[in-house]
């Protein structure tokens, strides 16, 4: 019987394998690794945040939804990858042998790279962090607040867009989600009681997307007095200080940051990433180096930026091609990404971007409406009772037709 494994159970994870497990049980045995008990729904980790929700509807418990469906699942973290000779070591000892593997890790976020950011710093990155900040945004009486995203290095292997910031879109929620809480929930006045100061490493804020969505952005950050500072790169994070590699320092009394983003030690250890550890890939997902090992998701070199909408078409043209190298009558869909967002305002409020600038197409289209939020809430509920099944097709091609409109 064929072995596949498939590790790592995050948005590219779990999509693939509700895409190939019909074939659990017809010759193949499916394997799922995570080192985590629960997958983890990063967007709506904002709400946990600022809203105070409960973390227990971002997280999917694992061992059942993967059992349930006739698959093994093993709750252990892989220190070894031995691509030769097809075989996985775990952290307990045990070896692992695979006939078709999907890397689909994610990243690491690095906070550790962040001189200060243990003592200092927040973010809303995972859900430690998250429950971290709301417990300080509770007791937050004003100040000067400032967000950000510190600058990741990526490798050189293949043609991906060399961006500064793995992903801003969540610079978006924490800046505009904050600024409506404070006001809104604990009666500050802007200006007066706290000011929100926004940085980027790039030389543009939203580099990932065309003037459209970024203008957009920028038009209500100067209607809620926000104040943007490019080409910052941040070096420490004091006790009431932000500081960068230029020099330069901000008076800061809450900051809130994206971590860089660098790949698991085990990638780098094992010799099967590019020079900073992420996966090197063709545009069908398929290792460059090692026909039998797919990859998909924030791991990958190609996921440019490093965004969950961007993993699962990564994931469905991985999964695809698997299908079809195992003899399966299949297409695989086109490597035709996008950056296409919800980013929540706080209240009722919420912006929809979709862009494919990034790429050299045309696409670059903002929806800021009340229904946008509604949209945000009905997709990460989907996901949350659906055990981080994706919505299906039809759905996805009625948010084409709607995003065309």
């Amino acid at each position: 019987m064929k072995k596949v494994v498939i590790l790592g159970a995050g948005f590219a994870g779990l999509h693939i394998f509700y895409k190939i497990r019909h074939l659990i049980d017809k010759k193949f045995e499916l394997t799922v690794i995570d080192e985590r008990s629960h997958s983890l729904l990063k967007p709506s980790l904002p709400e946990v945040a600022f809203e105070g929700a409960p973390i227990s509807h971002s997280l999917v418990e694992l061992e059942h939804t993967i059992t349930h469906k006739g698959a093994n699942f093993i709750q252990d973290r892989v220190i070894d990858i031995d691509a030769q000779n097809n075989k996985l070591t775990l952290q307990n000892g045990e070896e692992i042998s695979y006939d078709y593997l999907f890397i689909t890790l994610g990243a690491v976020k690095d906070y550790d790279a962040i001189k200060g950011f243990r003592e200092y710093g927040y973010s809303v990155c995972d859900d430690t962090q998250a429950q971290r900040l709301w417990e300080r945004v509770k007791s937050f009486e004003g100040g000067k607040v400032v967000t950000g995203a510190a600058k990741s290095v990526w490798g050189t292997r293949v043609d991906a867009p060399d961006l500064s910031a793995p992903c801003e879109g969540p610079i978006g929620e924490i800046m505009f989600m904050l600024d409506h809480y404070l006001i809104h929930e604990k009666g500050l006045k802007r200006e007066h009681d706290f000011k929100i100061d926004v940085f980027t490493p790039g030389e543009i804020f939203f580099e990932d997307v065309g003037d459209v969505p970024r203008n957009a952005v920028g038009t209500i950050m100067q209607e809620r007095k926000m104040d943007l500072h490019n080409n910052k790169v941040l070096t420490e994070i004091g006790k009431d200080f932000i500081a960068f590699e230029d020099g330069t320092k901000m008076a800061c009394d809450l900051a809130i940051i994206i971590p860089p983003y660098s790949a698991p030690k085990v990638l780098k250890e094992s010799n099967i990433g590019d020079e900073k550890g992420f996966i090197p890939t063709d545009k069908e997902m398929c290792h460059l180096d090692y026909p039998n090992i797919y990859a998909a998701g924030d791991i990958t070199a190609l996921a440019q930026p490093k965004l969950g909408h961007i993993a699962i078409l990564q994931g469905a043209i991985a999964a695809n091609r698997f299908l079809k190298d195992i003899g399966e009558d299949v297409e695989i869909p086109p490597f035709d990404l996008e950056v296409f967002c919800i980013m929540n305002m706080g209240g009722h409020d919420a912006t929809m971007i979709v862009s494919n600038k990034l790429y050299g197409g045309d696409l670059d289209k903002v929806f800021h409406s009340p229904v946008a939020k509604m949209m945000k809430w009905g997709f990460d509920s989907y996901l949350y009772y659906n055990k981080g099944h994706m919505p299906p097709d039809f759905a996805m091609e009625a948010m084409d037709k709607f995003i065309q409109l």
